[in-house]
């Protein structure tokens, strides 16, 4: 498995929608896109910003649960393609058992990212999956990777967002 990093969130330019780019921790410059929908780009900006709601959200309300019965979340691992869609896993641990649960990558990331739990990806998907992205010459053309500017480019995405943007990423997968 490949421990990752989420790296940047961006909005693809074709089809408007959010897309995920997990980075290998140890790795070459390689990044795992994953095209996920609105809401979990949000989910997943606020727990980069560790903006916490008065009330909980629900990816607020399972890291809740999860450690109110006494669990903890291992590992959230992308484990799997199929026609475009990506699968994941969580990986929980309590009283001596593990279990694996099915999941969204979206959803897994979103919960990974509020419990400070590594993220993973399996081999073969982040080998036949991941692209190179090159690094920028000079600094001041470095991306920036700011939590909060990566919530603000998300809030101006949402200002501007139509509900007709969205007929599904390339390729008819979802997350």
């Amino acid at each position: 498995m490949v421990e990752v990093e989420l790296a940047a969130m961006r909005v693809e330019v074709r089809s408007n929608a959010p897309v995920v780019l997990l980075r290998a921790v140890n790795g070459d410059g390689r990044v795992l896109p994953i095209f996920i929908g609105v809401p979990e780009a949000v989910a997943i900006a606020s727990a980069v910003q560790g903006v916490k709601p008065p009330r909980p959200m629900s990816h607020d309300l399972l890291g809740d649960l999860v450690t109110s019965l006494g669990a903890t979340l291992e590992r959230a691992v992308v484990t799997e393609v199929h026609d475009d869609t990506y699968y994941a896993e969580l990986w929980l641990y309590r009283a001596g058992h593990r279990t694996r649960v099915s999941s969204r990558p979206s959803d897994a990331i979103a919960l990974a990212l509020r419990l400070s739990t590594p993220i993973y990806v399996e081999d073969d998907v982040f080998e036949s999956h991941s692209i190179v992205i090159s690094e920028p010459e000079d600094e001041e053309e470095e991306p920036e990777r700011d939590p909060e500017k990566l919530v603000d480019e998300f809030r101006n995405f949402l200002r501007e967002v139509r509900p007709e943007d969205f007929s599904g990423p390339p390729g008819g997968g979802s997350s």
